[in-house]
């Protein structure tokens, strides 16, 4: 009996281990100090984030009919909400106003939000798997930068998400009809792209418009990670 990754025992979660390019054997890794930002920059993009996914999940909420969907849904909602609120209270503690961190990154990341809502309820969903996934992982490497303020972003991006709940309405959806197995995997290429951008967004200044050999890696290994949440749900990545 094949045992889904969301069944399997409880085991930490991979923050991504960055090889330079070329590299075969012992690692030289990416120095994530030279690419991250100053950390309230990180922190103000990364709580933005976790509130925008719980916007979309809310929205979601509504337009699904099924009790039982909108239970699984609202679990999924709460999971990001409490990741947004710990982020914001970090930022509190530090004696910043989590606001004003978080307002630089409001218009750039409604804009990716908007284009990551599909023209049916199951598109966005899978957005928010997809690119959640992708920024999570972005976000826990760059976490390794930070000393006590990191490794404290990084237990918050590791709590449980409860996108097990998303996994099992995709798998359904693409079990009950094979157009929707072709639809959704056309469909999550497309936020590729966009995604990287927003990773892009998030490193220093100098970087954002640099095509720079050091950052390569970075996406290498992000989309090592896609290309496998894509073969667990069963799409073509």
């Amino acid at each position: 009996m094949v045992k889904w990754f969301w069944q399997r025992d409880a085991a930490p979660r991979r923050a991504l281990a960055l090889r330079s390019r070329g590299d075969q054997g012992d690692a030289t890794r990416v120095d994530f100090a030279e690419l991250a930002p100053e950390l309230p920059r990180f922190l103000g993009q990364a709580a933005y984030l976790q509130l925008g996914y719980f916007e979309t999940l809310t929205r979601l909420i509504r337009a699904t009919p099924e009790l039982s969907e909108k239970e699984s849904l609202s679990r999924a909602a709460g999971a990001t909400l409490t990741k947004h609120r710990a982020i914001v209270e970090l930022i509190a503690e530090r004696g910043d106003d989590p606001t004003q961190l978080m307002l630089p990154f409001r218009e750039n990341l409604d804009a990716f939000r908007r284009k990551t809502i599909g023209a049916r309820p199951r598109e966005t969903l899978l957005a928010v798997y997809i690119t959640a996934g992708m920024l999570d992982d972005f976000y826990l490497a760059l976490a390794s930068s930070y000393g006590d303020a990191g490794r404290r972003v990084a237990d918050i991006l590791r709590e449980d998400d409860a996108r097990h709940e998303i996994v099992a309405i995709i798998q359904e959806t693409i079990e009950s009809d094979e157009e929707w197995r072709s639809l959704l995997s056309m469909w999550a290429r497309r936020l590729v792209g966009d995604t990287i951008l927003v990773c892009r967004s998030a490193l220093r200044p100098e970087f954002l418009a640099a095509d720079d050999a050091r950052i390569e890696p970075v996406y290498t290994e992000l989309m090592g990670a896609h290309a496998r949440r894509m073969d667990a749900m069963g799409l073509a990545s």
